[in-house]
């Protein structure tokens, strides 16, 4: 099962969703600005080894990805992918902050809006031979892609537009180590 998946995220055609590395306790301030980072929750040391690790791992596993690489513009999205990607290889996307307020006590058409946008980017399907990566948040339980550990991944295949998408799989920071075995 390992090899097999491994070979098929070889090959491309997968959308990689994948949360952000672990960020400091608290929260973002009510004045947050995303040009200012101190207005932010940031990644933790170890958020920044995870970033670090996620990056030289997918490599060592060879799996390709579309350059640039998606993030949303919190400090933290922003900082896993450029250790994971390198700096110049992100590509920051306004839309993903909308996943972040799925969380708020937002009207229901308003849920269903940044819902159905999502639905639309993930049925997009890659470049042959490539996977899109996308660097964000997690949602909340019941929504969305639901839960997801820091670093953790979904694994997505995308069947076209329109034609939605199925979820693969998800996988920790540590279930990467175990797909080459």
């Amino acid at each position: 099962m390992n090899k097999t998946l491994l070979n098929a995220l070889r090959n491309g055609g997968f959308i990689f969703y994948a949360r952000h590395g672990e960020a400091t306790v608290g929260s973002d301030l009510a004045n947050l600005n995303f040009q200012n980072c101190l207005t932010q929750r940031n990644l933790s040391e170890t958020g920044r080894r995870q970033a670090i690790y996620y990056g030289e791992i997918l490599r060592y596993l060879r799996i390709p990805f579309e350059i640039p690489v998606s993030s949303s513009p919190y400090c933290r999205t922003i900082e896993t992918a450029q250790l994971a990607f390198g700096s110049g290889n992100v590509q920051i996307n306004p839309f993903w902050v909308e996943i972040n307020r799925l969380s708020e006590n937002l009207p229901s058409n308003d849920r269903q809006i940044i819902l159905s946008n999502l639905q639309s980017i993930l049925e997009y399907i890659p470049d042959k031979g490539n996977n899109k990566m996308i660097v964000d948040h997690i949602f909340p339980a019941k929504v969305g892609l639901g839960p997801i550990p820091y670093m953790g991944t979904v694994i997505i295949k995308p069947k076209g537009r329109g034609n939605g998408y199925d979820i693969v799989g998800q996988l920790s920071l540590e279930d990467w180590s175990t797909l080459d075995s």
